[in-house]
């Protein structure tokens, strides 16, 4: 049997990714460290409103204020991870990464020798959201560590 005392968890509030964060927690026995990676992908760099917004100072205060919904979405995430794992015991180690999230989970995966990731399943046709092009032949080979990927919940 595959021991698990470190786990990467990638997620970001999609339901995918709630999902891998429940399967993650039921994986996490006592002693397990739980590392919760939350991605902010770099398209969202772009996000100025500079399409739409007239000037230059209504660009920043948008930018501003985009800037500051994805921080609290984020934090938002990270504690209610933080939550359950303190309830069962887990060590929680969350990072924030900005960037590509497939490169970023590469990074988070090599620096801290995990015994196994736990992904969300893509968003299936049909449903509402961002569909997500992480889960890649390349980014499975590439990871070299087990990769639990959660199924869509009610796909």
């Amino acid at each position: 049997m595959l021991k698990t005392r470190k786990i990467l968890l990638a997620s970001h509030g999609t339901d995918g990714a709630r999902a891998a964060e429940k399967m993650a927690l039921k994986l996490c026995a006592s002693g397990t460290t739980l590392r919760h990676l939350v991605v902010v992908p770099d398209f969202w760099k772009g996000m100025m409103g500079d399409d739409w917004l007239n000037n230059a100072s209504t660009q920043a205060a948008f930018g501003r204020y985009v800037e500051a919904r994805l921080e609290d979405e984020v934090l938002q995430c990270i504690a209610k991870v933080r939550r359950q794992a303190e309830k069962r015991g887990i060590r929680y180690l969350p990072q924030v990464a900005f960037g590509k999230p497939s490169s970023c989970l590469l990074e988070e995966a090599h620096r801290g020798k995990v015994d196994l990731v736990v992904l969300g399943s893509q968003r299936p046709r049909g449903k509402q959201g961002l569909r997500s092009r992480m889960l890649t032949d390349d980014l499975l080979r590439r990871l070299g560590t087990p990769v639990l990927i959660a199924p869509y919940p009610n796909a």
